[in-house]
């Protein structure tokens, strides 16, 4: 058993770091970029939950969704029905799915587009790009193009873009890259994908 004078000395060391590096850090004046990128399960997940934490603080969010198309999922049914979000589904579907790479580069670039809008306006606190990624991982955007409407958003704005095999170039400019990995996935043991807990 530890001794818990020695923790309690430890905890505050912690403590007074923590309150050092708080007092340090600086507002930047601008939204941030982050990506939600990797293998495994939960990068749409996660930029949903923190929709939800921008919607507590009354805060107006956009979303742009790049794949998943006619596809009907819990969150979109929730959060088309929020007055506070603006939500356009502009896919076709996946990938493996259309097989039509002339197809899925003009609705990816019409998708963009319509994201270039809502980051410049200045109408929204929270914009998240679902699966802009794998737009960009098939070619179907350019990384460079991606990067310049970035730039151009509106200083209030955040933007989440999520999917795997973030482009190199996105994740050196974003503030924030989480990157999930996957251990397991019920999927992989034949599990077909679950209401509520998959879409």
């Amino acid at each position: 058993m530890s001794d818990p004078a020695a923790h309690k000395a430890a905890m505050q060391k912690l403590q007074a770091e923590q309150k050092r590096k708080a007092k340090e850090a600086t507002d930047p004046d601008r939204g941030l970029v982050l990506v939600h990128t990797g293998d495994g399960k939960g990068k749409s997940s996660s930029a949903f939950g923190v929709i939800i934490r921008a919607l507590g603080w009354e805060q107006t969010v956009g979303v742009v969704q790049f794949i998943k198309g006619k596809w009907i999922t819990g969150e979109r049914k929730f959060f088309e029905n929020h007055t506070n979000v603006v939500w356009h589904t502009m896919g076709d579907g996946f990938t493996w799915n259309t097989q039509d790479r002339d197809q899925d580069t003009i609705a990816a670039t019409a998708a963009f587009d319509k994201a270039c809008e809502m980051m410049a306006i200045g109408n929204y606190d929270l914009i998240v790009l679902d699966e802009i990624n794998i737009a960009l991982r098939y070619d179907y955007l350019q990384v460079e193009h991606v990067l310049k409407g970035l730039k151009a958003r509106h200083k209030r704005t955040h933007v989440i873009l999520t999917g795997r095999d973030a482009k190199p170039e996105l994740c050196d400019y974003a503030d924030l890259v989480s990157e999930m990995r996957e251990v397991k996935h019920p999927f992989q043991s034949g599990i077909k994908a679950q209401q509520g807990i998959d879409f």
